[in-house]
């Protein structure tokens, strides 16, 4: 007799709901017993907590040791169109539905189950430092997230997105106020749309 099958966890988590610019971005994964164990040996935790470096050489990792991934963004002006909130729920739900996998359980990073969803979901607070597959679509997505911010530097090298990755720093507010948002700026948000022009 066959031994009963192990059932398969999704892990989801967003990048970028705070910042003034870009996208907002969300993963999923799934970890084999052996990947999390491999990773969570190797540093993996809420990707917020750990280097520019540290994520880069996760992500390397996930990626070498076959995790099932996906990700998902939503652009500014989605975002400003149905809210920040919406938006990354709705990528969590994109990243999860196009994974290789079915998974038989979501485990959703949050206090917000992810609306109309044909799968069974979970949310854990703080999920990105509990639970190594929410932290390891926590790494994707940030680290997918960093280099789209990073692209967009060069594109809009005047707002300097590759330091602050636009988020609302001293620097980033300064840089709105006098030249005004650029096309990847959310002009929904509190600090750009009392700069429109």
């Amino acid at each position: 007799m066959a031994p009963p099958r192990r059932p398969v966890i999704a892990g989801t988590d967003e990048a970028g709901r705070g910042p003034l610019a870009g996208p907002v971005v969300a993963a999923a994964a799934i970890l084999t017993p052996e990947q999390r164990k491999l990773l969570v040996a190797e540093g993996l935790r809420d990707s917020k907590k750990l280097s520019p470096k540290k994520r880069e050489a996760l992500f390397v990792r996930i990626c070498e040791l076959g995790v099932v991934w996906k990700a998902q963004a939503a652009s500014p002006r989605m975002i400003d169109r149905i809210n920040i909130l919406q938006a990354s729920l709705w990528c969590m739900k994109r990243s999860v539905l196009r994974l290789e996998l079915w998974p038989d359980l979501v485990l959703v990073d949050g206090n917000r189950l992810i609306p109309d969803f044909p799968i069974r979901q979970k949310c854990v607070v703080k999920g990105d430092d509990k639970v190594p597959a929410i932290a390891a679509a926590s790494v994707v997505a940030k680290v997918l997230r960093d280099r789209v911010m990073l692209r967009l530097d060069k594109i809009y090298p005047q707002y300097g997105f590759a330091k602050h990755k636009g988020y609302p720093c001293a620097a980033h507010m300064k840089q709105i106020a006098e030249l005004g948002p650029s096309p990847v700026h959310r002009l929904s948000f509190g600090g750009v749309k009392e700069f429109l022009r």
